[in-house]
């Protein structure tokens, strides 16, 4: 495989995953209440807030991995 062929499948997969994360940022807010589930850490003090969404977060790891093996395990078939 040449340098141009390892270039221009790299530039796909960047392509690829930057219209992803577009959509994931469309439709984000679609999901208000993945932002207000019991973990998530809200601290309001003052001029001073801070949110910090763990239980957010565990989930969509969670989800991510389930996908990704998912799809690791059809392509291995």
């Amino acid at each position: 495989m040449s340098a141009w062929d390892l270039l221009g499948r790299s530039l796909l997969l960047f392509g690829g995953i930057m219209i992803l994360l577009g959509l994931v940022f469309l439709l984000a807010p679609r999901f208000p209440f993945l932002s207000k589930l019991p973990g998530d850490i809200f601290i309001q003090r003052g001029n001073l807030s801070f949110f910090f969404p763990l239980a957010t977060c565990l989930l969509i790891s969670l989800g991510l991995t389930l996908l990704v093996n998912l799809i690791l395990f059809l392509l291995r078939r």
